[in-house]
Order: structure tokens, then C-alpha cells, then sequence
């Protein structure tokens, strides 16, 4: 396993459900104590082993208990709870945060709907928001799937039902003119990340108006969990312009405006008044992510900010990031370069052409002329196999329209071109159908199969349906989680998951800690070689292709680190004097789910100088 240096990394040893105290970070066990007892160990990236941090607050009484920033539930000492003026707001008990991560767990496991699993966290995250993170980095393995994707598509379906508090800014188009006033009722001043949708296009299940808000939030909570950026310097943000999802307009229950999508003209004045509106309250440097935006508005508001403003499009380049490392780390088992591999894409969209971009600019590095490297991409839209001479093409597609007859089938496109690699991002559940992953087979040794279309239930095939098929030769990724497959020879493979948690909070916390103004392509693609060089051999012969999701915060870290080195050989950063120490720089950054101290700063005077005047 690859290992952070010893300051950035701290391994915690926990005690598994059956309970107990947890010993000091590096301390052996005493032998008096007897026998080790079980434990689990957790890798958390960590700002190292010290004393409480005490801080300071004017609020007392209720106003601590329903903050989520200063809540810590049971965990007040006796002190903190006589100072705060909040003895007797609390039953009289004492718990230390890792039996309130026990608590918290075993309410939990009591439920067996992901829904439900959601709204616990998403509560949990509104009462005490440093338990909620320290739960979440216990085991971002088991939690990422519920607070992200796949059940943050099944929140969003029913935001409405489960909406219990707000979380972020709501900015309606009938707000043009007053932007700047609603971002002064965000409660924080110091916001360093956005992440802001419209609702279109929520994962694969299209137009959810303002129910989308479960995307920010849960991307939001992943900057936090995974990259170790401030909860409180991220702001969630939905732009409501309407939707033109049907039942939610005939649904007397759905929070949104209740009219069709305003688009033209209103719509971009009110996306350029919001960008202004962000830069000149917290500064050029604000990180914005485009999320869930339709492919009309996607590429258009990519290239018309990228070079103007701090922001990216997640869906766009850092689906295309993740892509490409998965297929990077793939290189080593199929022993060959980018340059021998043919690629056909089911969907031309927002991540399809994004990952075909990236592509290109990997090819390049291997020597490829562009026009050279798009020759060897093939892509298939609703209306079938993108070729010269097709009507209706824009622009983006147009760069991969080739000259070939014209074919309607992805099982066509495939049996005709004979790729090495095929992959879905069109969100059509199936689209690899048995004949697509045995041609595959046939064709190549060992195909590459990625099914990368999200939610679960939107995956193009299986990772059981790939590796029995392709006897198990074929080399698989994911959108959405997949349980290991055990074939009947007993092989047994653990399906990468393509997941954008691998890139976004990487880049978000390496972004925000040299404060680089404008993001390019290079970032993304320095990010994919990042991930895919974390990848040993022995994930690679478990069929991983990327690092184990429980490896998630020291995978962002060492890309935060990657990136910051990258800005300052480039001049990209704006923080002078460049710090030597690149490591501890980005250290200095992450967020420490550990609870800060409240004790007043006690202290006595020499007696004499406390001796009381008398006249």
C-alpha cells in the first residue's frame, strides 16, 4: 500500500462495533493490559497527534446545541457545558466521539433502505457536522455509496419528502438583479468552493428542477469527506430557471418554480450575474464547479468562463479525468501504448467528448498529431454511429465524425470497427449486450469494458455479466459500485469504480490551497496519471484499476500535492513566497474532523499583583 509520509498520514486504530476506548496514534499496547483486543484500522489523513485546538465562541445555550459547527452532543465536558451555559440542555452523560461514532452506527445498521441510510446522515450532518465527517472518513468505502452516487439519485427523486432543512442557496431567475443580496444571507463569509447546478440533468435521470440540490450537497460533502476541504468554506448553490419534468409540474408537493425551463437570453444573464456576483464578494480565486447541466448548456458555459474564472465542469473533465486514469492503469495489463488501442464511446454527450478530449491530449504525449489521435475514437449517439456527412452534427461531435457508412447500432458499430475498448456513458441500462462483450472477447485478449453511466441502475452491463463473458479476460470499470464477482474457476475480481471522487476533491483542495485562478485540461490530465500511478500490481490482478475507495483521502492528498507542485512550476498559483515544503503546505489546509476544545483560557496573576486597594 502506498503510504503518505509520516506527518501527512496518521493511522487511528478503532475498535471494531463491539465498543471500547481507542489507544494514542503510535503507542504500543500495554502488556498488562493483556491480549491486543480486535481492532480495524483506518487510514485518515490527518493534521497529526496534538492537544485539542481551543476556540472561542460568543454563543451560548441553545444557540451551541443547534450548530451544527459547534454541537459536539454528549461529548461537552462537564466544564464546557457550565461555561457555554448549556448544563442541562444535555442528559448528564459523557461520551467521547468515537462511542458517539458507535452510537450513530448501530441506529444505522438498523436500516435497510438506502434511503432511509441517507436521511440519517443527512440529519446527522445537520446536528453535528464533525461527527458526521469523522463517521464518514471511518469508512468512506461503506458511507460514499449513500451520501453520493447511486442513492443521491434516489434523494434527489424524492428531495421534496425528504427535504428536512435547507442546505445551501436557492437562486431562482426571478432573482436577476439581486444576486449579490442573496449571497449576503449565506451565514459564511470565508467560501472558497462551489459547487452549483441547474437541475437538468441529474445523473441519468434527466430534469429534476430544483430537487437537484441533493447534488451540490452530497458533491460538497465528498470535498470534505475525501479532499479534506472546510465544510464551511463550500456553499452548495441550485439555480432554479423552472423544469420541464412533467410530474414535477403536476405535483402539488415539489418545492421548485412550477414553469417551463426559461432558457435564451434570461438564462445567461442570470449564469453571468451569478458568476460576477461569487467573484466579487469571495474573490477570483472561489473555485466554481459546473454540475448536472444539460449538454446544451455544458460545453457553452465551459468554454465561455474557463479562461475568465476559477471553475471546471465535473461532468465534463472530471468524468474524462477519472476515464483516463482507469484506462492509463489498464495499459499495464494489456502491455501496450494509447496509441495501439481503438475506442468506441455509447453516448457523444458531456462526458464522452470530455473523456475523448483528454484522450487525445494523452495521445499526443505519446506522439500523435490531434487529427491522428481523434481517428482512432469512435462514437455512437441515439441516432447511431457518428460518420461524415450526417445531419444535425455540432460542432463538439463533428471532431469525431468519420468517413464510414453509416451503421444504427452500438452491436453493429462494434462488430464492424472491432475496438479494444468500449465505453458507455449514455446512461442506457443494457447497452452492452451479450453479443457486444462477446465480440469484445473475441476480438482482444484482454478487451477493455468500461460501463461507467450512473446511477447502478443505469450501468451498460454488469461486472458479473463482464467478466463471465469474457471468461474473465475483460478488463472493467464502473460508474456506480459493483460487489466483487467470484467465477466458477474461483478467480475472484473486485470491479474498479470510475468514481469522480477519485479527481474532484484532489483538485478542489490543491486548487484551493495554492489559489489557482483558472483551471485547465493539463490539471485533469496530470490528475489521471496521478491516480492511475497509485494503482500497484496487486489491485491490477484483482481486477482494480483504481486505488481502493478506503484509500480516497490519501489519494487526494498526493494529488493535491501533484497539482500544487504543477501550479508553481507553471506559474499558476497565486500564494507568495512558493512554500518549500509542498507536503506540509497542503497539510495546513485539511479539515480535522476531531472536536475543538471550548474551555475558556484560564489563568491566575502573581498574588501580589492581585493584592485588593483598601483606602
Amino acid at each position: 500500500m502506498n503510504s503518505l509520509p509520516g506527518r501527512a498520514a496518521l493511522l487511528l486504530c478503532r475498535r471494531t462495533a463491539a465498543g471500547g476506548t481507542r489507544p494514542s496514534a503510535g503507542a504500543p499496547w500495554p502488556l498488562a493490559a493483556g491480549p491486543m483486543p480486535s481492532f480495524q484500522w483506518v487510514r485518515v489523513c490527518h493534521s497529526g497527534a496534538k492537544p485539542k485546538r481551543s476556540v472561542s465562541t460568543k454563543k451560548r445555550g441553545y444557540d451551541i446545541t443547534r450548530n451544527p459547527h459547534l454541537n459536539k452532543g454528549m461529548a461537552f465536558t462537564f466544564e464546557e457545558r457550565l461555561q457555554l451555559g448549556i448544563h442541562g440542555l444535555l442528559p448528564p452523560c459523557f461520551l467521547s466521539q468515537d462511542v458517539q461514532v458507535l452510537r450513530v452506527m448501530k441506529s444505522y445498521e438498523t436500516r435497510s433502505n438506502p434511503l432511509d441510510k441517507y436521511i440519517l446522515l443527512m440529519t446527522l450532518q445537520d446536528r453535528n457536522e464533525k461527527l458526521f465527517y469523522r463517521l464518514l472518513t471511518s469508512d468512506i468505502e461503506k458511507f460514499m455509496p449513500i451520501v453520493y452516487t447511486p442513492t443521491v439519485g434516489l434523494a434527489c427523486q424524492q428531495y421534496g419528502l425528504a427535504f428536512r432543512r435547507p442546505r445551501g442557496l436557492f437562486i431562482t431567475i426571478h432573482d436577476r438583479g439581486h444576486i449579490a443580496t442573496m449571497l449576503n444571507s449565506w451565514p459564511e463569509e470565508n467560501i472558497k468552493a462551489i459547487v452549483v447546478t441547474d437541475g437538468e440533468r441529474i445523473l441519468g435521470l434527466g430534469d429534476l428542477g430544483s430537487y437537484g440540490m441533493g447534488i451540490p450537497v452530497g458533491k460538497l460533502a465528498l470535498y470534505t469527506a475525501c479532499g479534506g476541504v472546510g465544510p464551511q468554506q463550500c456553499l452548495p448553490v441550485l439555480l432554479d430557471v423552472g423544469t420541464n419534468n412533467q410530474n414535477l409540474l403536476d405535483d402539488p408537493l415539489y418545492i421548485g418554480l412550477k414553469h417551463r425551463r426559461i432558457r435564451g437570453k434570461e438564462y445567461d444573464e442570470l449564469i453571468d450575474e451569478f458568476m460576477q456576483a461569487v467573484t466579487d464578494k469571495y474573490g477570483m480565486d472561489c473555485l466554481i464547479q459546473f454540475e448536472d447541466f444539460a449538454n446544451s448548456n455544458a460545453f457553452r458555459i465551459l468554454n465561455k468562463y474557463r479562461n475568465q474564472y476559477c471553475t471546471f465542469n465535473d461532468d465534463i473533465q472530471g468524468t474524462a479525468s477519472v476515464a483516463v486514469a482507469g484506462i492509463l492503469a489498464a495499459l499495464r495489463i494489456t502491455k501496450n501504448k494509447l496509441l495501439d488501442h481503438t475506442f468506441v464511446f455509447q453516448g457523444a454527450g458531456e462526458a464522452a467528448l470530455g473523456i475523448a478530449h483528454l484522450l487525445i491530449m494523452a495521445m499526443a504525449k505519446e506522439g500523435l498529431t490531434k487529427e491522428e489521435a481523434a481517428k482512432r475514437i469512435w462514437m455512437v449517439d441515439s441516432k447511431g454511429l457518428i460518420v461524415k456527412g450526417r445531419s444535425h452534427l455540432n460542432h463538439e461531435k463533428e471532431e469525431f465524425a468519420h468517413d464510414h457508412p453509416h451503421l444504427k447500432t452500438l452491436e453493429e458499430v462494434v462488430h464492424t470497427i472491432k475496438p479494444t475498448a468500449i465505453i458507455g456513458v449514455a446512461a442506457i441500462a443494457g447497452a452492452f449486450t451479450e453479443k457486444i462483450i462477446k465480440d469484445m472477447a473475441s476480438f482482444n485478449e484482454r478487451p477493455i469494458i468500461f460501463a461507467l453511466s450512473n446511477p447502478t441502475s443505469k450501468a451498460e452491463c454488469t461486472a458479473e455479466q463482464c467478466y463471465q463473458l469474457t471468461e474473465g479476460r475483460g478488463i472493467f470499470a464502473s460508474g456506480s459500485p459493483f460487489n466483487k464477482v467470484v467465477l466458477a474457476d474461483g478467480r475472484t475480481f473486485y470491479p474498479g469504480q470510475g468514481n469522480n471522487a477519485y479527481v474532484f476533491p484532489g483538485v478542489a483542495l490543491g486548487v484551493i490551497a495554492c489559489r489557482v485562478r483558472h483551471i485547465t485540461d493539463d490539471v485533469f490530465l496530470t490528475t489521471a496519471e496521478a491516480i492511475a500511478d497509485m494503482v500497484t500490481e496487486e489491485h491490477l490482478a484483482e481486477g482494480r484499476l483504481y486505488p481502493p475507495l478506503s484509500n480516497i483521502r490519501e489519494v487526494s492528498f498526493k494529488i493535491a500535492v501533484k497539482l500544487v507542485n504543477y501550479a508553481y512550476r507553471h506559474s499558476m498559483a497565486s500564494v507568495y513566497p512558493e512554500p518549500k515544503d509542498k507536503e506540509a503546505f497542503v497539510l495546513s489546509h485539511i479539515y480535522s474532523p476531531d472536536y475543538d476544545s471550548f474551555t475558556l483560557d484560564t489563568y491566575s496573576w502573581p498574588q501580589d499583583a492581585l493584592t485588593v486597594q483598601d483606602v
